[in-house]
């Protein structure tokens, strides 16, 4: 059984309305054009799929799109925008759950694959991602680099977000290598709603020593869907390893 905290069916009907600015042209136009690049004319599997905030528009792109997804609540949402012949999705967990077939592209965005809580699981994530592609296919992930250096000395909490409609900031266990994300929400009738969820945040050198346990090979690493150098100061990355041909 996953370690990953399971997504209600309230959390997943508000999902899209709260997250606007993921789902905006700017964000996804750089993201979509990156992976299908990278997918080029075979296929595409999508970890933990959600919504299909990506997975439906590299669709619509001509990409055929399968995805993995452990919410039936979210799965329910994507399915109300694409039908399943045209986007098959598979509920299950990404680390051990196995679709047929072979695809140039496995990929896993927006600090999702931190959902998997234990170290062992995010290393069957990478194995799982080598067992779906086919030779000389690309696994790419999304992540933010942790921000530890924000910490001040004695304190756990690292805020994110401070806004009119949303206050979000992260605690961190340092010894576990664990975060709390917590998130105060205003709603319309003007009260707020509090949420959070637990991650296990990785550093890039840890991701890359995972890759090469599944056998895989970075090939590239950038700031941003639109190619930024990573530098020492950037607050996330996109890598890619590539499965040897």
């Amino acid at each position: 059984m996953t370690s990953s905290e399971l997504w209600t069916r309230a959390t997943a009907d508000r999902y899209d309305a709260e997250e606007t600015e993921a789902f905006s042209a700017a964000v996804l136009g750089p993201t979509l054009a990156f992976l299908a690049e990278l997918a080029g004319d075979g296929r595409a599997l999508e970890f933990a799929i959600g919504t299909g905030r990506v997975g439906v528009p590299l669709r619509e792109r001509g990409v055929p799109v399968v995805g993995i997804e452990l919410s039936e609540h979210m799965a329910a949402v994507l399915r109300r925008k694409i039908d399943a012949d045209t986007l098959p999705v598979v509920i299950g967990d990404m680390a051990t759950t196995v679709v047929p077939g072979e695809f140039t592209l496995v990929y896993l965005v927006y600090n999702t694959i931190t959902n998997l809580l234990t170290q062992d699981e995010q290393v069957e994530c990478f194995c799982n991602a080598a067992r779906h592609l086919a030779p000389g296919g690309r696994f790419v992930i999304e992540l933010g680099v942790p921000p530890l250096r924000f910490l001040p000395p004695g304190q756990v909490a690292v805020p994110f977000d401070v806004s009119d409609r949303h206050l979000g900031f992260d605690t961190f266990d340092l010894v576990e290598q664990l975060l709390v994300s917590h998130h105060f929400t205003r709603d319309d009738d003007g009260r707020y709603r509090r949420g959070n969820s637990r991650h296990r945040y990785a550093w890039p050198a840890e991701l890359d020593l995972m890759a090469r346990i599944a056998g895989l090979e970075l090939e590239r690493r950038v700031a941003d869907w639109d190619g930024a150098p990573f530098a020492q100061d950037s607050a996330k990355h996109i890598s890619v390893w590539r499965k040897p041909a």
